[in-house]
């Protein structure tokens, strides 16, 4: 399914989605923050998308791969504690 349109509304941390086939989703943002991302940069690449294109965010959670695509677009090497 093709997402035509999608807004963030941050009074319920969602992100409504407008298909091709004229069904809405809703996606829980956090849910999503708290099964894809490992760490902080991962929720901030995640929270850049919800704010700035919130139909590529809705098309990614729903069509692509969002651990793929974090894995390619953040850097994080842990620190190692001495």
């Amino acid at each position: 399914m093709g997402i035509y349109f999608a807004f963030y509304d941050m009074d319920t941390n969602r992100v409504y989605a407008w298909q091709s086939d004229r069904s809405i989703v809703a996606i829980d943002c956090t849910a999503v923050e708290n099964v894809e991302a490992d760490n902080m940069y991962q929720r901030s690449e995640l929270d850049y998308l919800i704010w700035n294109d919130p139909t590529a965010y809705a098309d990614l959670i729903l069509n692509g791969n969002p651990q793929k695509y974090l894995r390619a677009v953040t850097m994080y090497h842990p620190r190692e504690l001495k």
